[in-house]
């Protein structure tokens, strides 16, 4: 079998599920609009841009979690995937999924942003197989740190390869799809890199390679 690796936000999906999270939780009232709003858009620009500290935001947008039930939380996160997500799915991403599927791949989603958010959203693909940063639960409740490597950059090709210990999975003619320059790394790791409706810096690094260059949102 051949592996299929998927980004997510801005891949499989028109936006980025991080950043609509934290606005989510700044047009619920949850979080203060004037600190939470500004720090989430300076957060994604950094993010764009490549210059992202991944530990600083990470303490900044799993906070949330700790200072809330699990089950409040998670009623949030349900109404944040039917009004949020769900729109913005994109059907050339799943018949793309269905594509390799039908070939017999194995489907896997590696993305930065972290697994209490992006679980149910990868669901939606039915897709069972995700890597991403995981939040810390103890004692029934989050902590608003994170445990492991953040699945950011490198730390993708990382994880990545703690779950091929563990799997049959190779990386024999293997996929990567994303959009974003911060998943270089790993597109350089794969056999088939593909760049995905891609941001300027990759765009012009996928010209260089001769990689493939699709869009998803036709």
């Amino acid at each position: 079998m051949t592996l299929a690796i998927f980004d997510l936000d801005n891949t499989l999906i028109s936006d980025d599920s991080d950043f609509l999270w934290g606005q989510f939780l700044v047009d619920q009232g949850i979080v203060d609009k004037a600190q939470y709003e500004a720090a989430n858009t300076k957060f994604y620009e950094d993010y764009k841009l490549g210059n992202l500290d991944i530990v600083e935001f990470l303490q900044f947008s799993l906070a949330p979690l700790a200072k809330h039930d699990p089950e409040q939380l998670y009623k949030w996160r349900s109404q944040f995937v039917e009004e949020v997500i769900k729109p913005i799915q994109l059907k050339p991403a799943i018949r793309l999924i269905n594509k390799h599927r039908f070939k017999g791949d194995t489907v896997l989603v590696i993305t930065a942003t972290n697994r209490f958010v992006t679980e149910p959203i990868v669901k939606l693909f039915r897709i069972d197989n995700l890597l991403a940063t995981t939040p810390e639960f103890i004692d029934g409740r989050y902590t608003g740190q994170f445990e492991g490597i953040p699945c950011f950059q490198e730390g993708k090709v990382k994880l990545l390869e703690e779950w091929l210990k563990t799997s049959t999975e190779t990386m024999e003619n293997s996929w990567f799809y994303s959009d974003s320059y911060n998943d270089l790394p790993l597109l350089k790791l794969v056999d088939n890199a593909v760049a995905v409706d891609p941001d300027e810096k990759l765009r012009d690094h996928a010209e260089q390679q001769n990689w493939s260059i699709i869009s998803l949102r036709l």
